[in-house]
């Protein structure tokens, strides 16, 4: 493994595939918006959860996927 491909990849993750930044990118994306707004709506109306645990679940996707977009804007996968 060479220097450039050992300081681009998240454990199993190779970031030097197309597939797995698009993929990263979705998944980003996918937590950021449907975390904090459809997954608490199932969470309280379709499995009976207590809304403040569906809410708190909701902003922790939040700042997942927040966490996960800083890490590819730092890493330059998005520009």
């Amino acid at each position: 493994m060479n220097v450039n491909s050992e300081d681009k990849s998240i454990g199993m993750f190779d970031l030097s595939s197309k597939f797995m930044r698009v993929f990263l990118v979705i998944v980003a994306a996918f937590l950021v918006f449907v975390g904090p707004t459809y997954v608490p709506y199932v969470l309280v109306n379709v499995l009976n959860v207590n809304y403040v645990a569906s809410m708190v679940f909701g902003v922790a996707l939040l700042i997942i996927g927040l966490a996960l977009m800083w890490y590819l804007i730092r890493k330059k996968i998005i520009e």
